[in-house]
């Protein structure tokens, strides 16, 4: 048996306590469980800075089906990697056809066999802990190609930068400041890295934004404020759907980035953990850079100013779990400001 800082965490997703009752039954002994009752509690676990290690989904429930739970996990690159074992009582060949077409690794039918639910969970985790095995080992063979692959996406988002008149190492800047407050989550490192690499893009939209509103020193209209907030989009636009980890992440990051936790952002007004974690960390990252530095429109507020300033709108603009932690780690932020000032 694994001693309890080893042993993997299980989500078990089933709207019938019962049936979560009996799965547990079985893993517990072995593993760390966690349970959801519907698919929208499933995906926010999934989701969270300490995601599960693997999925017991149930498929018939009310609002979300498993199916589209699946879906959804399987469409996002904080969750992709995570195995999904179906475990429900449609025994036809078309639904275990339909479930492995959408990601799952496995079927288990109901009523459920501990040996055959415990042997098929040992061997998904097994296979899990292989492939991230192997990925580590990919990602370090492929590191002077990692480098210059950031490079370029660097000098991209710096582009639009540059097109904005603003500072040109705020993207650099803003995107430690992404990867400090990720870490501070307790993120995994490869999650880490990616928005790290990813942040860089984040206004790369603002190369379809017209100079004349950019360059504007004084305050915009309510059309030309119109016309700026189209840039998430153009970003999205810009870098386009792609299966690259990478890209996907900085799609989101571009789109979502302005979104605000009470709903008030732009451009789909999307509200609390609706908004993907990726677009709530570049959020606070690039408000705090932009508040510190010196802008066309405005001087640079000062570091207690511009921490009184998060803390003020936490719950409102900002996720009010995110900005603690990232107060918490200032001192390394202010060592990255510092590194990374402005000529």
């Amino acid at each position: 048996m694994n001693s309890a800082d080893n042993q993997a965490t299980i989500l078990v997703v089933d709207d019938t306590p019962e049936n979560i009752d009996v799965l547990d039954g079985i893993l517990r002994p072995d593993y760390k469980i966690k349970a959801a009752l519907n698919g929208i509690r499933a995906l926010k676990i999934c989701r969270s800075t300490m995601p599960p290690d693997l999925v017991l989904l149930d498929i018939m429930m009310p609002d979300m089906d498993g199916y589209e739970v699946c879906r959804q996990l399987k469409a996002d690159p904080l969750t992709r990697q995570i195995p999904v074992i179906f475990v429900t009582a449609k025994s036809e060949v078309a639904d275990e056809t339909k479930g492995f077409a959408l990601g799952g690794v496995d079927y288990i039918t109901k009523p459920v066999s501990p040996p055959i639910v415990q042997a098929r969970v040992a061997t998904q985790l097994a296979l899990y802990d292989q492939n991230r095995t192997l990925e580590h080992t990919v990602r370090k063979r492929t590191t002077q190609l990692e480098e210059t692959r950031l490079e370029i996406i660097r000098r991209l988002g710096r582009a639009a930068e540059y097109k904005d008149n603003e500072t040109g190492l705020h993207v650099i800047r803003m995107s430690h400041y992404a990867r400090i407050l990720a870490q501070g989550l307790g993120m995994e490192a490869y999650q880490v890295n990616l928005i790290f690499q990813a942040a860089a893009m984040h206004d790369i939209g603002k190369i379809g934004i017209p100079d004349s509103i950019l360059l504007k020193p004084a305050k915009l209209t309510d059309e030309e404020r119109a016309e700026m907030c189209k840039h998430p989009e153009i970003g999205e636009e810009i870098i386009g759907k792609h299966d690259a980890d990478l890209l996907e992440t900085a799609r989101i990051i571009s789109l979502t980035h302005h979104e605000k936790w009470d709903g008030s952002g732009y451009p789909n007004g999307l509200k609390g953990e609706s908004i993907p974690l990726y677009g709530r960390i570049c959020a606070i990252a690039d408000v705090f850079d932009a508040l510190t530095t010196v802008r066309p429109y405005k001087k640079a507020w000062t570091i207690e100013e511009a921490v009184a300033e998060l803390q003020k709108d936490a719950g409102s603009h900002f996720d009010p779990k995110l900005v603690p932690v990232f107060i918490d780690h200032l001192e390394e932020i202010l060592t990255v400001r510092d590194q990374f000032l402005d000529n």
